[in-house]
């Protein structure tokens, strides 16, 4: 079900499915379609509560809205609005990035953190790329960074609609206004990344090389307590390109106590 809020002076498009324990969900850059089987599942054991960002779908983007800080500050607001408890926040690639920039402020309606594969953190050097620049290669070229099976992620864009395709480069306009200088990253996060006082997960793909497992072992020791699993045959979105293991590794963290 979509239904709309207004947080902070932002209309908000929200995906909602299922009941009990919310859980928060922040999507990727890529937005929250073309199909999104994982929803469905997580619905099964969650009030899943997935709104798009500012820019992407429906959402609106105001002008002063422009930085993660501004993401960040807008969900804790919505979070406060729906008045959610022992919530659980889930991140993936950019969604991470803002659901790290959310816990290293504020955890008090949170009971876990989930980042599968987030964006927003640089550990090497000056002339080190630690995320792999998504917008200077080719389709294909991204289709095989960010898939261990590219076919899974090509989506025929000739047979979509023209609010589709609108919809699709609306969201990557945004996609590079929040994260375009410096690169898909803040350099200040790292340093407060002890602050995230909530039990964490992190989930990689085997395959991804956008950002590799390599750098998400780097997020697991920056974490106090945080543990890493890495889902075989996926690549960056393992929601998307294995969502039942995905899944099952989510709920096997929320449900422990």
């Amino acid at each position: 079900m979509t239904r709309y809020q207004t947080v902070a002076g932002v209309d908000l498009a929200i995906e909602e499915e299922g009941a009990g324990r919310p859980l928060l969900f922040l999507h990727p850059g890529e937005g929250l379609e073309p199909h999104r089987p994982w929803l469905d599942l997580l619905a099964r054991h969650y009030r899943v509560i997935a709104p798009w960002h500012p820019g992407w779908g429906n959402s609106a983007l105001p002008d002063w809205v422009g930085g993660v800080d501004d993401l960040a500050y807008l969900y804790l607001d919505l979070v406060a609005a729906l008045k959610l408890e022992r919530a659980i926040l889930v991140g993936a690639c950019f969604g991470g990035w803002v659901a790290a920039e959310m816990a290293v402020r504020n955890t008090a309606h949170f009971a876990g953190l989930g980042l599968i594969a987030p964006l927003g953190v640089k550990f090497g050097g000056v002339l080190e790329r630690d995320i792999a620049d998504m917008h200077a290669v080719s389709r294909d070229a991204y289709l095989a960074l960010a898939w261990a099976d590219p076919a899974r992620g090509d989506v025929d864009t000739t047979t979509l609609p023209d609010a589709e395709l609108a919809a699709i480069a609306r969201g990557r306009e945004a996609f590079a206004l929040f994260g375009w200088k410096p690169y898909m990253h803040n350099p200040r996060l790292r340093h407060w990344l002890h602050r995230i006082d909530i039990p964490t997960r992190l989930l990689w793909g085997a395959e991804d090389r956008i950002v590799t497992p390599a750098y998400g072992e780097r997020w697991r020791a920056a974490i106090p307590g945080a543990s890493l699993g890495i889902v075989p045959d996926a690549g960056h979105f393992p929601l998307w390109e294995q969502p039942e293991t995905t899944v099952a590794e989510l709920t096997r963290f929320i449900d422990t106590p």
